[in-house]
């Protein structure tokens, strides 16, 4: 049994009051994590000027190589 059908069966023996507490655990779970990422986004959206961006595409280009995808 995977994680998410053991947690399933353990809401089953639950109470309706744990059952919503433990809902509202869950989607805590997912906003608190959508809010991080979205706050790690606006974090770093803007910690690099056009000018880095494209000092670090020029350095990318000229120091790294072609990756043939039909080489071994």
């Amino acid at each position: 049994m995977n994680a998410v059908e053991t947690i399933v069966e353990d809401l089953k023996t639950l109470p309706p009051e744990k059952v919503d507490d433990a809902a509202w655990f869950v989607h805590a779970l997912v906003v608190d994590t959508t809010s991080a990422r979205e706050m790690a986004l606006k974090r770093t959206a803007t910690a690099l000027s056009t000018g880095d961006v494209d000092e670090m595409e020029k350095a990318i280009a000229e120091t790294c190589e072609e990756v043939d995808d039909h080489a071994w």
